[in-house]
């Protein structure tokens, strides 16, 4: 089941008339930078959606995973009509309507994995190759580790980045 995408002026317009903004995304996404009045509510709690009544519309950070979640989304918003904010907050940034933006919060856990594993890799392979050839042994594990993450659910690394300093913060 699908939900109809909205513009990002079609959406401006339709809060204006009542609408309800629902935030599918993770509390570090949210509090980094976020959609004024938009109401937080992460993917894995969407049942606990309170709909007015009125029209709802999902975003995310580009759309993909709000479309992705369709069908579920629409099952949360009940009776109500539903829709997704095509693009997501990247599309409502670039249309230049208003955001909330915290710089002093961590970049979300899955970037900060991604910085991570990708600065391993490399130095695996450069190490590898002017320093030892055991160094590539580190790229290696890295991989092994990221399809592990990818076909458990499971991963190691972001829970080790979670108990960083900077990641250790009030929430937003």
């Amino acid at each position: 089941m699908t939900l109809l995408p909205l513009s990002p002026a079609d959406t401006c317009a339709a809060i204006k008339a009542g609408a309800q903004l629902v935030d599918i995304r993770g509390a570090d996404e949210h509090a980094r930078l976020r959609i004024p009045g938009a109401i937080h509510l992460p993917l894995d709690r969407i049942g606990d959606l309170a709909c007015e009544g009125g029209p709802v519309i999902f975003h995310c950070r580009s759309g993909m995973r709000t479309a992705a979640n369709a069908a579920q989304l629409r099952a949360a918003a009940g009776p109500a009509p539903a829709y997704l904010l095509a693009g997501g907050i990247d599309a409502w940034r670039t249309a230049g309507h208003p955001v909330l933006a915290d710089r002093s919060q961590p970049l979300d856990i899955m970037r900060q994995v991604q910085i991570t594993a990708g600065a391993l890799v490399l130095a695996g392979v450069l190490l590898g190759l002017f320093v030892s050839p055991h160094f590539f042994g580190l790229s290696a594990f890295v991989g092994a580790g990221l399809m592990f993450a990818g076909l458990t659910g499971w991963c190691g690394m972001a829970n080790l980045l979670r108990l960083l300093p900077w990641n250790r913060r009030a929430p937003a």
